[in-house]
């Protein structure tokens, strides 16, 4: 589903005093009508009258505000939807060529549930929803039907907060913003559900200071990589080391895992959008991807001795992992894959492979492949338990 959309589409105490001070100085609100000219209007969005409200009405669509760009400061608006499923929210501090921003958004259908509400970075116009979960990326909230509420976004530096509904009490903390983009568009956004927005208006605060707040990196997780050019995946044997000749053509890419350990390869890399198959046919899973790419990415393990070594692995979508030139594990981790309700989230617990290294110096390499949600992975070395 996601691969078919178009592709625009602190702490808490120390948050909660930097939202403070930015409060106390913020300028006045900015309200736009439903059928103001200052809407951009894309794909399928057009003003109309819902629930006895002048609203914005999208479903596979967005309202992008011309001629404003916003750092920090406070969107506020009114949302109903008659859809049983849907993903809609906020895109915000879009940057100017579309590709990059952050993404907030709810799921109706999944109302009450741990994921009823995401945040995901866009990178290189790739969602990440699959890489980036947990607390301050996902959480639980009630979504009405068919009734207006009230949705407010903070921005603050680095950090945001959503609030659904009660305008005391957060909804979501997102306590690091991953995009990188310090200032640009705003826009509402709708893949789909048919959602209405009404009573928009916007105000900016003055910058707070930008302070990443980054989880740890645990031990043994490798952060050194180097990566490959994309290629298309249908073209390869994927269970097929690269030959000397083949790795010693390619210009690597030195990269540095982010804290707690992923290779987020949205980051580095065109995000590919493949229209899949098998989320709508579960049958269909094991038939080839049209669109699928697929990179290289290699790192080097020392080893004192001759052992056997287990690797924590989580990746997103399909990987093959191979050591010193010989394929040890090929597996395929995407959304609806392994069964109809997987969402393909990574972490690196999701498989376990054995390496057999060598005494002295050896070559970790993986051959990952893309199909949506989030291109990246995890790996660990771990104790093996006597």
């Amino acid at each position: 589903m996601w691969n078919t959309l178009p592709a625009r589409f602190l702490t808490l105490t120390a948050l909660a005093v930097l939202t403070h001070a930015a409060a106390s100085q913020e300028t006045h609100p900015l309200s736009i009508p439903p059928d103001s000219p200052r809407w951009d209007l894309e794909g399928n969005a057009k003003p109309a009258d819902y629930l006895g409200r002048k609203c914005l009405a999208l479903d596979g669509g967005a309202a992008v505000l011309k001629d404003f760009e916003m750092r920090d400061g406070i969107i506020d608006v009114d949302v109903a939807t008659p859809g049983k499923r849907g993903f809609f929210g906020f895109d915000v501090r879009i940057d100017k060529d579309g590709a990059n921003f952050e993404e907030i958004y709810l799921r109706p259908h999944k109302s009450g549930l741990p994921d009823a509400m995401q945040y995901t970075p866009v990178f290189n116009t790739g969602r990440n929803w699959q890489l980036y979960n947990g607390p301050g990326f996902t959480g639980a909230v009630d979504i009405p039907r068919n009734e207006w509420f009230h949705l407010r976004l903070e921005l603050i530096g680095a950090q945001a907060k959503l609030y659904v509904k009660d305008m005391e009490t957060p909804a979501l903390v997102m306590t690091d913003l991953k995009s990188g983009v310090q200032k640009g568009q705003i826009a509402l956004m709708a893949l789909i559900g048919e959602p209405c927005f009404s009573n928009f208006e916007v105000r900016s605060n003055p910058d707070a200071a930008w302070e990443h707040h980054l989880p740890s990196m645990p031990p043994n997780t490798i952060t050194h990589w180097s990566l490959s050019p994309v290629y298309d995946a249908l073209s390869r044997n994927l269970e097929r080391p690269l030959t000397k000749a083949e790795s010693d053509s390619i210009q690597w890419q030195q990269v540095e895992a982010e804290p707690p350990g992923f290779v987020v390869l949205y980051r580095y890399r065109q995000a590919p959008h493949p229209a899949v198959t098998f989320q709508g046919d579960f049958s269909k899973r094991l038939e080839p991807q049209p669109g699928m790419k697929v990179l290289y990415a290699r790192t080097t393990i020392h080893s004192d001795l001759d052992q056997v070594q287990k690797l924590e692995i989580g990746y997103s979508d399909d990987v093959s992992v191979f050591l010193n030139g010989k394929i040890l594990y090929r597996g395929r981790s995407a959304q609806g894959f392994r069964d109809p309700g997987f969402l393909g989230i990574v972490n690196p617990e999701n498989d376990a492979v054995y390496l057999p290294l060598k005494k002295g110096d050896n070559e970790l390499m993986l051959a990952v492949s893309e199909l949506g949600g989030g291109w990246g992975f995890i790996c660990r070395l771990s104790e093996m338990e006597q």
